[in-house]
């Protein structure tokens, strides 16, 4: 039979589950490409935002590390440096207390690693629904394409190979069709949920570096001057 043939025989539900799974499979697709440009984006950007992150926690200035953000857009790290550090500036030109600038920078960062995570997760939940229904969907066409065969049987009264090659095929490409469906939605999920992973403890990272060169490398420094001074009066 061929599939012109077999196109002919299929019924109106088989049809329709066929189309379903089809426009499902470029919506699938649609999502697993734009995924992959943005997480390769996000991995580009964030090398190149790396120098200029590190450059400021050797000692750099504020003023260096913020101008360079606007450039680095799509960088999940320096999205979330992003907002612990206008907090940080904000708080400092209005002579907050380092206390309460803690507690704000720290749920600055917070907030841009949530918004962050958000906007990186954004598609995986349709391909995990995709992936898991679609082989239901491929089952729903297979039993609508048996009993399409059965009601050929009680249409003509025999059971020949003639009569029933439609129903059968109908079903069985159904079922072919829903897991070629799934599968790639599957594994571009679990695929870009480890990259996810991954930027997420890049991210926490980066939070973390920031505080400590915000509020604790300051101490340490002033802490050194005082005791240089203490030494110099023992003297």
């Amino acid at each position: 039979m061929t599939f012109k043939e077999l196109l002919g025989n299929v019924g109106l539900f088989g049809g329709a589950v066929m189309c379903c799974l089809v426009a499902l499979s470029f919506f699938s697709l649609a999502v697993i490409v734009e995924k992959q440009r943005r997480f390769r984006s996000a991995m580009r950007e964030s090398q190149m935002f790396k120098p200029v992150f590190k450059n400021f926690l050797r000692g750099g200035e504020v003023h260096e590390l913020i101008s360079a953000l606007p450039r680095h857009e799509k960088s999940h790290v320096a999205q979330v440096v992003s907002g612990g550090i206008h907090e940080y500036d904000g708080g400092r030109q209005t002579g907050r207390d380092p206390g309460a600038a803690l507690e704000l920078v720290q749920s600055g960062l917070r907030d841009s690693i949530s918004e962050t995570l958000i906007q990186l997760k954004w598609g995986l939940g349709f391909l995990a629904t995709i992936g898991s229904t679609a082989p239901f969907i491929g089952l729903f066409g297979t039993v609508v394409g048996i009993i399409n065969a059965f009601r050929s049987i009680a249409a003509t009264g025999s059971g020949g190979m003639s009569v029933v090659s439609g129903g059968i095929a109908e079903a069985l490409v159904s079922t072919a069709l829903g897991i070629f469906v799934a599968i790639p939605a599957v594994v571009a999920f679990n695929h870009f949920t480890g990259k996810v992973e991954n930027f997420h403890v890049e991210m926490n990272r980066a939070s973390s570096q920031l505080v400590n060169r915000l509020f604790k490398v300051p101490e340490l420094r002033v802490s050194e001057s005082e005791g240089s001074e203490v030494a110099h009066a023992a003297r």
